[in-house]
Order: C-alpha cells, then sequence, then structure tokens
C-alpha cells in the first residue's frame, strides 16, 4: 500500500466523481454497484479510509435518508469482530454517505475464480471468520441482507465481512417505488426473501442461509443451487436440497443445517460459531489448529465469544425464537471453559483464547423443511415474476458472482478488527475497574504458555515461561488518554507489563503491535513490542526509581498519552517522559514480562481507571 500523494489502489477518479465529501479527501475509485460508488480516501489526521457515496435516486428519498441513518447508528454498534468497521456517516449530505476502515485485500468471490476452491484449513478458518462475524453484527441486533463472496473479503489475518448495515435502508427506500422488486444476489438468498410476507419480516435466519452457500461455494467452487438463469436459481432455492458434492465432511452437515428451507430450523450464528470450533478439518487438525496458524481471527472469536456471553443482544422486532436473546451485563460473567489455542510456550507473542462450552447438542440432518410444500405453491408465479423483472431491468442481479472482484462491489476492501477510538469527553472514565473479580478482564488458564490470569482480590497474572503474557480484557481503544493502576511485583524476576496503544500494526508479523510499559523491581522500561519480522520487542528508554521497590510493594504507576508524547508517573510524581509517534492507537493491555528462563513470574493488578 502506497502513501496517499503516491499511486492508490483501485482506479483513479473520473472527471465527474467529487473531490470530497465532508472531511475526507477522495483519491480513488474502490468499486461501484447499484447502491452507491466506493472512493478511497484520506482523513484529516492521514488513516485512509474508505467512503461509500449513496447514489442520487436514493439521495433523493426523504424516508431513505432517516432509515439510512437510523441503520447507520446500528451498524456502528457492531463490534469489529470479523467486519469491517463503521467509522462515520453523513445522512444528511447532498449525496449521503459512509465512512468505514480501509485495508487492502481480495474477495472470496476473486480468490475462488482465480485460484478455485480453498483448501481444507482455510475453508474451516472462513466459516469460523463468517460465522464470527454474523454473531458480532446479529448481536447488535443487524441483519446484513447481502452476504456473499464478494462481500467476504481476505484481508491477512482474518476474513473480514463488509457492507453490513444498510442494506434494510436501501431495500425498504426501493420497495417504496418499485413494487415486488428482489433486491440481492439471488444465489445467496433464502427461501423466504422470494416470499412477499415473509421478506417483509426477515430475520437473521436469512443471514444464515447465506452463511451455508457462502461457505459451499467456496468450498467447492459453486453455488449449491447453481442453474443458468437467475429465476432457476431461485426455484431450486426453494424447492431442491442443496448440491454439496466435494465440500468436506467436517462442514458438511453444518452447512445442510443452514440452508434448511424453513428459517427455524437453522441454527443461529453463535450456534454455527460453537459447533465450528468444536469440529475440525479431517486432514488438518481441529479447528484449535486452525486458529494457532491465525491469531488474529483466534482473538476475535474470543472476543465475539465474550461480547455475546455478557451483553444482551438488542435485536429487531421480527427476530425469530432461535435468535435468542441474553440476559444484560454482570459483574461476573457466566463461566467460561479456557482451553489451550496458541504459540508455544514461551513465545512472545502468543495470545489466549477463552471458549465457550458446547451445551447444545447438534442438530440431526434436515431434508427440505416444512415449508417445501408451500413453496411449491408459489415456484411457478415466483418464476415468472423473476423473468419479467430480470427483462424489464427491475431486479438488480449479480448473474456471474465468482467473476466479481472487490473493485466490482459497492463496497471497500477488508478492514482491521480494531475497535473505534473513544469519543468519551476529556476527564471522563472510560474504564474503571478494581479489578476484584472477573468484570472487564477475564480469567484464563493456558497450560500451553505455562501462562494464566485470575483473581484473587487483585487480577494476578503469572508466567512460568521467560517472555509476555497479555490477559484478555477490553478491546476499546484510545489515542489521548491517562491510566493509571496498582500494581505488585509479587514472585521472581519478573516485571509488571501494560501495553499502550496496542492493536493492528500493518508491519508487525503478527499482525499488531504497541508500546509495552514494564513496570520492574528498579524502573520502568518503554518498549516497542510486535515491529519486525520475528515481533520482537526492543527497548526505547529507562526510568529508574529513587530506589528499588520490594516485592508486593504497591506500586501506582501512570500514564498520560497525548499526541506523541508520553508522561509517566510512579506512586504520583513524574518520572520521566518520552516522544514518540510510531503507533496513535490500540488498546490498554495488561500482563506480565517475565525475564527468567528459570523461575515464573507473578504480578498484581489492581484499581485500573482509563480517562480520555
Amino acid at each position: 500500500m502506497t502513501d496517499a500523494t503516491g499511486p492508490v489502489d483501485g482506479s483513479p477518479l473520473k472527471p465527474g466523481d467529487p473531490r470530497r465529501m465532508g472531511r475526507y479527501e477522495l483519491i480513488g475509485r474502490l468499486g461501484e454497484g447499484g447502491m452507491g460508488t466506493v472512493y478511497l480516501a484520506v482523513a484529516p489526521e492521514g488513516r485512509r479510509v474508505a467512503v461509500k457515496v449513496i447514489k442520487a435516486g436514493l439521495a433523493d428519498d426523504p424516508q431513505f435518508r432517516q432509515r439510512f441513518r437510523s441503520e447507520v447508528e446500528r451498524a456502528q454498534a457492531v463490534p469489529p469482530f470479523c467486519t469491517a468497521e463503521v467509522l462515520d456517516a453523513d445522512p444528511e449530505h447532498q449525496q449521503p454517505y459512509l465512512v468505514v476502515e480501509y485495508v487492502d485485500g481480495p474477495s472470496l468471490a476473486t480468490v475462488v475464480a482465480e485460484q478455485g476452491p480453498l483448501t481444507s484449513p482455510n475453508l474451516h478458518s472462513l466459516a469460523i471468520g463468517v460465522a464470527t462475524a454474523l454473531t458480532a453484527i446479529h448481536g447488535a441486533g443487524v441483519i446484513h441482507r447481502d452476504l456473499k463472496p464478494g462481500n467476504v473479503l481476505l484481508a491477512p489475518g482474518s476474513p473480514k465481512v463488509i457492507d453490513f448495515g444498510i442494506a434494510r435502508a436501501v431495500e425498504q427506500a426501493t420497495q417504496l417505488t418499485r413494487a415486488g422488486q428482489v433486491l440481492g444476489t439471488v444465489a445467496y438468498m433464502a427461501p423466504e426473501r422470494f416470499d412477499e410476507d415473509s421478506a417483509r419480516s426477515l430475520t437473521p435466519a436469512a443471514d444464515i442461509f447465506a452463511w451455508g452457500a457462502v461457505i459451499a461455494y467456496a468450498g467447492t467452487g459453486r453455488s449449491p443451487f447453481a442453474a443458468d438463469m437467475p429465476h432457476m436459481v431461485a426455484v431450486r432455492i426453494m424447492t431442491m436440497p442443496p448440491n454439496l458434492d466435494g465440500l468436506p465432511g467436517s462442514l458438511r452437515d453444518l452447512v445442510e443445517q443452514a440452508l434448511a428451507k424453513d428459517p427455524a430450523d437453522r441454527p443461529t450464528a453463535r450456534e454455527l460459531l460453537d459447533r465450528l470450533l468444536h469440529a475440525g478439518p479431517q486432514r488438518a487438525g481441529d479447528a484449535t489448529s486452525v486458529l494457532n496458524q491465525r491469531p488474529a481471527l483466534r482473538e476475535a472469536v474470543a472476543d465475539a465469544q465474550a461480547a455475546d456471553d455478557r451483553h444482551a443482544v438488542s435485536s429487531p422486532a421480527s427476530v425469530t425464537t432461535r435468535f435468542h436473546p441474553r440476559p444484560a451485563p454482570v459483574e461476573e460473567p457466566d463461566p467460561t471453559v479456557a482451553v489451550p489455542a496458541g504459540g508455544t510456550p514461551g513465545s512472545e507473542t502468543t495470545r489466549w483464547v477463552e471458549a465457550r462450552p458446547q451445551t447444545e447438542t447438534p442438530k440431526p440432518r434436515q431434508g427440505l423443511g416444512r415449508t417445501a410444500s408451500v413453496v411449491l405453491a408459489f415456484t411457478a408465479v415466483v418464476a415468472v415474476s423473476l423473468l419479467a423483472g430480470i427483462a424489464s431491468g427491475l431486479i438488480p442481479v449479480n448473474r456471474d458472482d465468482t467473476r466479481q472482484g472487490a473493485s466490482g462491489q459497492a463496497s471497500q476492501p477488508p478492514v482491521s478488527p480494531s475497535s473505534k477510538a473513544e469519543t468519551t469527553p476529556e476527564g471522563n472514565t472510560a474504564v474503571a475497574d478494581p479489578l476484584t473479580v472477573q468484570k472487564n478482564w477475564r480469567v484464563v488458564q493456558d497450560t500451553a504458555n505455562k501462562a494464566s490470569c485470575s483473581f484473587d482480590g487483585a487480577l494476578v497474572v503469572t508466567k512460568k515461561s521467560s517472555g509476555p503474557y497479555r490477559c484478555l480484557g477490553p478491546r476499546r481503544t484510545f489515542r489521548d488518554f491517562t491510566v493509571t493502576v496498582t500494581t505488585r511485583l509479587l514472585t521472581g524476576d519478573g516485571c509488571a507489563a501494560v501495553w499502550l496503544r496496542f492493536g493492528k500494526f500493518s508491519t508487525s508479523s503478527d499482525g499488531e503491535a504497541g508500546h509495552l510499559l514494564a513496570v520492574c523491581a528498579d524502573g520502568y522500561r518503554l518498549m516497542t513490542h510486535g515491529l519486525g519480522k520475528d515481533g520482537d520487542m526492543a527497548e526505547l528508554a529507562k526510568f529508574p526509581y529513587a530506589a528499588p521497590v520490594a516485592h508486593d510493594e504497591p506500586i501506582t504507576v501512570g500514564i498520560t498519552a497525548k499526541g506523541d508524547e508520553f508522561i509517566f508517573t510512579h506512586d504520583g510524581k513524574e518520572l520521566g517522559t518520552w516522544q514518540d509517534s510510531t503507533f496513535t492507537e490500540g488498546r490498554v493491555v495488561l500482563g506480565v514480562l517475565n525475564t527468567s528462563d528459570h523461575l515464573p513470574a507473578s504480578v498484581s493488578f489492581n484499581d485500573i481507571d482509563i480517562r480520555t
């Protein structure tokens, strides 16, 4: 990827294209479709983003603008777990636009068209990634409505689902003037999409059907309901079982259930995810082996599960009974079972995955479903309507999705899964946690990496092998902030570790990097962690105490980050400053740095306070 002044990805702007939308400078074209045009743009702070500009026909409809605003607000609430993060939008602009994160990468449609079906391990990681995205999307009360290979982008680290959240606004606005129109790519549309009454009360189950069709396509290179004409594809979707020949057996049963004719017979997104984590590729080990090779996906899965476990689902009124709302957040989350899922003992970049125990029995194979007989009755009518709509141009179908790359969709390239920067007013508390029980940070027991995060009146982090270890905590990211936390060095020669502005970074071999402040017995050590081919730590500066601290002596650590300046305090007194503009945004992470090859290191944390 080049800088903003050099050549750009995609294609150059055309003479009639805008050069600016709001505060974003447009520098190239990424794609065009029925909803509008997607541009590569640069934000004032220099960050590259993708800006989707809605076409004029929709912009002229005031009701569309209202729906667009509502859908964008809901899309912005979707956690960025294997999804493109919605950053900004202006529904009041002359042409409404939407801003999302940008990272270059091909679409699943392009990869399969050029290279053929995915290998078994890659297929299983794709299935997990898309199920993770749907868990996040549905958990925020959003239905994608247009999940297809062109809207799944294969970014480094994990797949990304794009174009979610605003399809409903477009669909409803278009239906006001074009009665009977069907929007979407026919091959990935659920049977209920072709029934006018059912389509009005669409549920998340429609996305599950699309998931099954996408995974079948990725594993076989063809649609499971492939036919020569779109209307015949629709007929097969409504009346015939899917053709899953060639799909690996480890996924076949689950895909078949996702493609059930009756929405009530399909699993939920969370059920898909949980079951995928208990079934792996036949020739490449289980899901743990797949995730071990993809740490970014592994962390997204853990975060999506935790968010789904701990937060109530804000579901639309039309949700079916299988889309289960969960209890509101509580001080202590439901018990979870930790399973090893990463790296080798002593790995400096290893992380932990926390998996929810499987409590739901897999459903038996479904046939055509109890709606098949009803579907047959109106198949002929739908086929005629589809033919008429296609002939008149009223039905915008994608006849050959496999030939569409990322640049052929009204979408953007994949994006990093980092959360939105905190927007709490300056001085307000963003995170306040005594760290006496599991709340924002979670309990894990990592036998593979000889490490743990537990609670005993404090968050206690232990590592029995050398190197750092990070506990899973809040995914919120910050630019400028102040954090204070009390730590104690309990055993061994290790240091308490606080990662700052830690998140996705383009030159990191593991996909993530940031600053690491090691709080040791003789002083602070500021490092970078994650840069370079090996994700090494590199020391930048030392800030010694007036006198060394003893084991179990409390140390109040203060860190203020503003722009490229850091100010570090020890027990309320300034210890040193540093300037570094390498990292501009990221998470605050707690953990341990064991400096010994032979002795375990254990530290504790209490009373963390993060203010913006």
